[in-house]
Order: structure tokens, then C-alpha cells, then sequence
């Protein structure tokens, strides 16, 4: 842990998607305006290859149509009303590309986390496809984003697509091998469950070099324990309750 951590310590879930549609532009611009400069996305491919922004295989719940996202062409998604399901203020609100969304952060300065997020059967496809979007897009930019996955083997495509893009694994259990595959792949973080960290797992993280981050940490005393425990950063649907600046 050398080098200087690049990312803010808060960092906004599916672009505040508790108070905007989760993972659409509306969403990182909420969070915006309360004030995050880094924001967590989830990102799979649909049925062509284009990288986009969906947290569920399926459609049904944030689209209000049935079928599974990553069987469907981007003609098909990009015409569905992603925002509609959350409130009557965001009907009509479009499930963003990722290059879109890339040129929102990139414009603002902002940083990103990029949770590759597979159709079930298409890690290896999905992990390439998504970080070789992703180097293109953030190409010379001085803080790519960070790349992180539930799926060793997303992150291992992620890891030969594009392996100049920091990887974190995702995890939401301590399950056998865990440490071995953050190694394997290289990651420069680990990003758990809340209710994992304690400060000794957290001091075990940091004595293997990588950044130990929480998700997803809605509640005040659990981000206090995390912080005097040394976590390196939050992640948050609780945009309008934790101030990015605040120290907790």
C-alpha cells in the first residue's frame, strides 16, 4: 500500500439509487448534487456486446418488463423506461451505456468503481468486453476506474483485457481460496460485506497490501466502527445522511 489511494473515501451506490433510479445518469447526478465525487455501478453486456448499466439479470424489476437483459439487443434496452418503477418524476429515464457514463465522470472529474456484473454463464466474456471498454474509454486518464467482481473468473478476463485497470474482488463471504484469488489477480483492493470487517481482517488486508472498502454502509454507528477500525473507504445508498466530506 505504497502508493496513494486515488479514490474518495465515500463512495455512492448505483449513483445514490435509493433517492434516483439505481444505475442511471439521474442517479449519479443526485448524488452529485449531495456532493460525491465517486460512485459504484454495475455493468453487463447485452445480447451485441454493449456494456451498459443493470444491476439484475433480469429485466422485471427496475424495467417493469419480463425477459433477461443480457438476451436482449442494446436497440431493445435502450428504448425500455428504466426510471419509471421508482417514481413518476424519472418515467422515461433510459438504463445508460457505460460510455455514457464515462463521459459524465470523466467531464466532472469524478472517480468510479465498475462492479462487472455477468449474466449468469458469461463471466470470462463480460469481464473482457467491460474492462477493454472501459481502458479505451478512460484512456490516459490519470485515475482509471476500479474494477471489481463477486466473479474470479470476470476479473480474470478483466485481468488479460486490460491489466494496466485496477481490480478489487468482491466478497460477501470468507469463503477457501478467497485470498489466493485476490493474489492471482492481482487486485490493489477487497471490497466486503459490512458485517465481515473488523478491525483484524481489515489490518489482515492492509498486512497483504490491498485497500480493505465496506458496502454497502447505511447505518452511522457502522460506518463509526468501520473508520476507527481503518477501512479506506464507504460505499453508500445513504447519500443524503453522510456528508462525502465528513470524517464520521
Amino acid at each position: 500500500m505504497n502508493s496513494p489511494w486515488p479514490y474518495p473515501f465515500w463512495i455512492a451506490h448505483r449513483g445514490a439509487g435509493k433517492l434516483a433510479p439505481e444505475n442511471t445518469l439521474a442517479a449519479f447526478r443526485i448524488g452529485a448534487q449531495y456532493g460525491y465525487s465517486a460512485f459504484e455501478c454495475d455493468v453487463k453486456l447485452s445480447a451485441d456486446d454493449v456494456p451498459f448499466l443493470l444491476h439484475d439479470a433480469a429485466l422485471a424489476r427496475t424495467t417493469q418488463v419480463d425477459g433477461v437483459a443480457g438476451e436482449r439487443p442494446w436497440s431493445y434496452l435502450s428504448q425500455l423506461d428504466a426510471g419509471g418503477w421508482h417514481s413518476r418524476r424519472y418515467a422515461g429515464e433510459p438504463m445508460p451505456t457505460l460510455a455514457a457514463i464515462a463521459h459524465y465522470v470523466r467531464r466532472n472529474r469524478f472517480a468510479l468503481n465498475i462492479e462487472i456484473k455477468p449474466t449468469p454463464g458469461h463471466d470470462e466474456r463480460t469481464g473482457r468486453i467491460v474492462a477493454r471498454d472501459a481502458a479505451r474509454l478512460w484512456m490516459h486518464d490519470p485515475r482509471p476506474p476500479l474494477l471489481s467482481s463477486f466473479q474470479p473468473l470476470a476479473l480474470k478476463a478483466a485481468q488479460q483485457a486490460a491489466p494496466a485497470l485496477p481490480r478489487a474482488l468482491l466478497i460477501d463471504a470468507l469463503w477457501d481460496g478467497w485470498q489466493q484469488a485476490a493474489q492471482s489477480l492481482g487486485c490493489v483492493a477487497v471490497v466486503a460485506d459490512q458485517a465481515l470487517l473488523d478491525r483484524a481482517l481489515i489490518e489482515q488486508l492492509h498486512d497483504q497490501g490491498w485497500r480493505a472498502l465496506a458496502y454497502t454502509v447505511n447505518d452511522e454507528a457502522v460506518a463509526h466502527r468501520l473508520r476507527d477500525a481503518g477501512i479506506d473507504g464507504l460505499i453508500t445508498d445513504a447519500v443524503d445522511q453522510f456528508p462525502p466530506t465528513d470524517a464520521v
